[in-house]
């Protein structure tokens, strides 16, 4: 029997993360849903009535958004670990940073069971926290930004299938979530709100950037502090979510806005991930948080951990347990930050935070995101 979500959340996770990786040089090579649930297990914070397997998504389910062609191409390239030149110049399997690997079929199908999963959960209401999904950057019939599938879209229309009007997808990746704005462009049952730094791959989703009034865009300049992502949700984000009288809301928080991430240059500490996520309680019936980019480990769990902690109601203590220290003394990162990490990230789950002046830019951001404009 599964959990109900509308009693206290739900966890889901699935045992294909432990053992998957994109390959030892590849930003994904890092371990990061088997160290948050190591992480929230050590804490004590997850009882096993509350924790639920992902299943796989079905082919049914998948071409819901997703070309036939595409997904036999993925099928094909897990069964041969190799791909076809036709497959890897059509589907970009293969390139533009998307690797072959041994999982390439069955972790992003996961991912996309686990989404929907979520959906059904909270058909009646509830919270989840699914941290495996995310992957917001999938095309229809290509991958695009380390995303094979999108499980994010994949999620929205389970909702939109069980009669939902009003949907909040937020994403505060540090990478701009191109991929789920362009699947409900001028939809106006969904509003995507995207927090990510300027000028940073895919170089989309502009200050001006609505679809059709579907969206609103809030590319941030590199530093990007605390201070300043709760000015946008207060004068922003928040407004903007409450006039929408929500019936569920999605939140794609993708971990690689964390100052100590090697892809993106903001600088927010985690307590911003988990500010956002408290702000969110109670304001929608239905709630999933879902993972996303995030390439150091240490700091990955610790948020998506502290997440778990939130959606709970649980304080996070100063100091982690002896349990949750061993786990974050266990990992290897093998960057440059991983060959000296700070005794923090071990003893902690939550930063020091990183607070500072809100610039100018920041307020601009704030105002046109409530301008009033006609659709392009």
């Amino acid at each position: 029997m599964l959990p109900d979500p509308s009693e206290r959340p739900v966890y889901i996770g699935s045992k294909i993360y432990r053992r998957s990786t994109y390959g030892p040089k590849h930003p994904l090579a890092i371990p990061r849903v088997s160290t948050t649930t190591d992480l929230i297990r050590a804490m004590g914070w997850l009882e096993p009535a509350a924790y639920v397997e992902a299943p796989r998504a079905t082919d049914a389910q998948i071409t819901r958004f997703h070309h036939p062609d595409y997904l036999a191409a993925l099928k094909r390239t897990e069964a041969a670990q190799t791909v076809s030149p036709a497959d890897c110049s059509r589907f970009r399997i293969g390139a533009d940073g998307n690797p072959v690997y041994r999982d390439i079929y069955s972790r992003p199908a996961t991912s996309a069971g686990g989404a929907l999963l979520a959906a059904c959960l909270t058909a009646a209401g509830g919270v989840v926290h699914c941290p495996g999904g995310g992957t917001h950057h999938g095309r229809p019939d290509r991958a695009s930004g380390f995303c094979y599938l999108n499980d994010p879209v994949l999620l929205i229309l389970a909702w939109l299938d069980q009669g939902l009007q009003r949907i909040i997808y937020f994403d505060i990746d540090a990478h701009h979530g191109d991929g789920v704005q362009d699947a409900f462009h001028d939809d106006p049952r969904v509003l995507t709100l995207s927090i990510h730094e300027a000028g940073r791959w895919p170089f989309t989703g502009t200050a001006d950037d609505r679809a059709g009034g579907a969206a609103r865009n809030f590319p941030v300049p590199r530093g990007f502090n605390d201070s300043e992502m709760r000015h946008l949700m207060q004068h922003a984000v928040l407004p903007l979510i409450r006039a929408r009288q929500p019936q569920a809301i999605l939140l794609q928080a993708g971990a690689d806005a964390l100052e100590e991430d090697p892809l993106a240059r903001l600088s927010l500490s985690n307590n911003a991930h988990l500010d956002v996520t408290a702000s969110l309680l109670g304001v929608a019936p239905r709630l999933v948080v879902v993972g996303g980019g995030g390439y150091n480990p240490f700091t990955v769990g610790r948020c998506w951990a502290g997440i778990w902690a939130v959606l709970n109601g649980i304080p996070i203590p100063s100091r982690t347990s002896p349990a949750a220290e061993a786990v974050l003394r266990g990992l290897t990162y093998n960057r440059a930050a991983g060959r000296h990490p700070p005794e923090h990230w071990f003893t902690t789950l939550r930063d020091p935070p990183r607070e500072g002046g809100v610039r100018d830019d920041i307020k601009r951001l704030a105002e046109m995101a409530l301008e009033e404009r006609p659709p392009a």
